[in-house]
């Protein structure tokens, strides 16, 4: 909104406050329908169902949810929803989703993820879909779980992964970096260790408040960000969606928050990749599949750096792919722009690696929609490209 707002924004401002007084929200909230396929211990498989006058084609696409954060992560709102645009584009869809965790769950590890939840959702989606392999897309923790997943269990049927946002050089994350040396002097005798073990996990109030935390700025800023935006019904749109996200946030189980902060944030373990889990080692060089990563040009929780790191080490993998697109964390993957950018870079790449009977294809080469150009990093109708996002990290 203008310093001295046009009467038509004035207008349009007055709207969206007496529609956020009656009606409670400017956002389209509704999740997109989908059906129980599989659940266990920690672990519900979704499939979305197809969208009206759409008929599925091509290999499944299996999203992947971070611990801790929701699921409607993939589904924010509609119009934002990464959910929507591949079930709208033809692309048989799932996801798996962990529910509530509570104190019962204390003693499950990372173990429990990459040895049972995450394969299994694998094959289960390979089953439903008829035998297809499958794209793995992980977001933040969900991409770098899938990343072990799939360096450990090398039948699994993947036919690409692609992680968004997944930092794998923590000591490259700003908000880490001072206090790193801080936490190594506690060996393993400091608050936070009697903290989880005593809760059982890091609780919903607290992983809530981390995320906040990453964004600081916004946070204090918002009241006047609002005010200035009030007859952008987009922008409030987005507002409410994220503040139901970050609202949602779920607790950490307690052996798994303990792993993930000494290993990960202390002993930044994964910065040469391999880990050391139960009586074996992963190693990321293991995994063959094709690997996409992308990093967001203004994340604060995983900078392009510290999701970079990753490319050098996925030696054995038959390609790999990194993109530099606009956005934070969370809105690399489902902000406003992410359909031009993230999205299209994820059609892209998962046509690629498809067989050949991709959505959208009737079979003699032509499709109801142009495809957009096919070569990753150099559509000249992208907004960020990667030959040119990629001078960003240099």
């Amino acid at each position: 909104m203008d310093l001295i707002p046009k009467p038509d924004q004035v207008v349009a401002a007055a709207s969206n406050v007496a529609h956020r007084v009656f009606y409670g929200g400017l956002a389209d909230l509704r999740p997109m329908p989908r059906t129980l396929i599989d659940d266990g211990t920690l672990r519900e498989v979704y499939h979305y169902r197809p969208a009206a006058k759409v008929v599925e084609q091509g290999d499944p696409v299996l999203l992947v949810t971070p611990l801790a954060a929701p699921a409607i992560c993939y589904d924010l709102r509609r119009g934002c929803s990464l959910v929507e645009h591949f079930v709208h584009g033809g692309r048989p869809t799932y996801l798996v989703e962990y529910g509530e965790v509570s104190f019962r769950d204390r003693n499950l590890g990372m173990e429990h993820w990459i040895d049972e939840v995450i394969p299994t959702a694998i094959r289960e989606v390979s089953a439903h879909a008829g035998g297809r392999p499958v794209h793995v897309v992980g977001w933040s923790l969900g991409g770098i779980f899938s990343l072990l997943t799939a360096a450990d269990s090398p039948d699994l049927p993947i036919a690409s992964i692609s992680v968004v946002g997944s930092p794998f050089d923590v000591s490259l994350v700003p908000l880490v970096a001072p206090i790193r040396p801080l936490l190594n002097l506690t060996e393993g005798r400091g608050m936070i260790t009697r903290a989880y073990q005593v809760m059982g996990g890091a609780p919903k109030p607290l992983v809530k408040w981390a995320f906040q935390l990453s964004s600081f700025q916004k946070l204090v800023t918002k009241p006047i960000a609002v005010a200035t935006h009030l007859d952008d019904t987009e922008w409030l749109a987005q507002i409410e969606a994220v503040d139901r996200f970050t609202a949602n946030m779920i607790a950490y189980p307690g052996r798994t928050f303990g792993q993930l902060y000494h290993r990960f944030l202390k002993a930044n373990a994964l910065k040469d990749g391999s880990m050391e889990l139960d009586d074996r080692t992963i190693s990321v060089a293991d995994i063959t599949a094709p690997v996409l990563v992308f990093g967001g040009a203004t994340d604060g929780i995983a900078p392009v750096s510290a999701v970079k790191a990753v490319v050098p080490l996925l030696t054995g993998s038959h390609e790999v792919r990194f993109e530099i697109v606009p956005g934070g964390h969370l809105g690399m993957l489902t902000g406003r722009g992410a359909r031009t950018t993230t999205w299209r870079a994820l059609d892209e790449w998962i046509d690629q690696w498809s067989t050949d009977d991709t959505p959208g294809d009737d079979g003699d080469g032509a499709s109801e929609e142009a495809l957009p150009e096919p070569s990753i990093g150099t559509s000249r109708t992208r907004k960020h490209g990667s030959a040119a996002s990629r001078a960003l990290s240099t």
